[in-house]
């Protein structure tokens, strides 16, 4: 069987090489305060980032709303070496419904999630390429529930379509979670009980 690549090492590879007087820029892509808290720790030592809020699977609207307060709140508070700045794209739940039309009764972690992790990843990528990022990527490998191996593989995809290079990630590695979980913790940070979106929010309650 073929080893599964270590992306944490490929990033640190790549973050090592970088300038710190001139730190490239990075258009990240956040799900939530909670699980940028820790990714953006680490990156910003070594780069210039922008948070990007993306997120129509979200539901209802006022968890969304509910995440990019949060998330705003997170960014102004926590002390960074590089100046972090956002970028929000209004709730569009209708993009969530129509990329994963037909995947509705899947359940979490599978096909449905990655159609998912499509659509968010492919409208970072092109903005990161229209406003000329060096690099792109998303927080969501910091979470044990997310399978990085597709996130970067979806990433790499749409870096050869873009042209805009995609940072190789898996930000769970070397403690990411547990340290997201602490920090969520140091800044009182809302951390929700469902991924977002209608469908883990059933699951969730089915569950109970």
């Amino acid at each position: 069987m073929e080893n599964k690549r270590n992306y944490r090492i490929e990033q640190e590879k790549i973050l090592q090489m970088t300038d710190s007087e001139n730190p490239p820029k990075l258009l990240l892509h956040s799900c939530c305060a909670p699980c940028s808290s820790a990714v953006l720790e680490y990156l910003t030592q070594y780069l210039s980032v922008t948070v990007f809020y993306f997120n129509p699977n979200i539901f209802p609207e006022e968890e969304f709303i509910h995440r990019i307060l949060e998330q705003k709140r997170l960014i102004s508070e926590m002390p960074f070496k590089n100046k972090v700045d956002f970028i929000e794209h209004g709730w569009q739940s209708q993009r969530f419904y129509a990329a994963v039309k037909g995947l509705e009764n899947i359940r979490e972690g599978g096909e449905r999630c990655f159609a998912c992790y499509r659509m968010r990843l492919e409208e970072t990528a092109k903005l990161a390429a229209e406003l000329g990022y060096d690099y792109f990527t998303t927080t969501l490998s910091v979470s044990p529930y997310k399978n990085a191996q597709k996130l970067n593989e979806i990433g790499e995809e749409l870096a050869e379509k873009y042209g805009v290079k995609h940072l190789p990630s898996d930000f769970k590695k070397k403690n990411g979670y547990k340290r997201s979980i602490e920090l969520s913790t140091e800044y009182g940070l809302y951390r929700q009980n469902y991924c977002g979106c209608i469908f883990s929010q059933r699951e969730r309650d089915f569950l109970k």
